[in-house]
């Protein structure tokens, strides 16, 4: 994360629909594997899902059960939690051009694109 990117906590629910593809495009196997946990200004324990574009870095709030219960009641996943690929490839093609998506796609698949 660039230092001086401002970090947005926000509900997942409250985002654009656009941000909510992207992040689905990037965590298309599920969240919940993909939780972080932090403490906020009041002490106070957060489980979040990390997700950064171009200038901000956002940390959407979700416990591991909303996690699941977001994916599992999207129709963009699968019934074993993991995007549809007619899906996956649709976004893909809409949001080629976004380096932060690509980048975060290939580090999500440990950074080999060799093939």
């Amino acid at each position: 994360m660039a230092p001086n990117k401002p970090k947005i906590i926000k509900d997942y629910n409250k985002l654009d629909k656009d941000l909510q593809e992207q992040i689905k495009l990037v965590y298309s196997e599920g969240f919940a594997e993909n939780l972080i946990h932090f403490f906020d200004k009041n002490g106070i324990k957060v489980t979040a899902l990390p997700f950064e574009t171009e200038d901000k870095y956002y940390m959407l709030r979700m416990t591991e059960n909303e996690a699941i219960q977001i994916v599992d009641e999207d129709e963009d996943f699968d019934e074993d939690g993991f995007l549809k690929d007619e899906v996956k490839q649709d976004y893909e093609d809409k949001y080629a051009d976004l380096d932060h998506v690509a980048d975060q796609i290939s580090d999500d698949d440990g950074g080999d694109d060799d093939d």
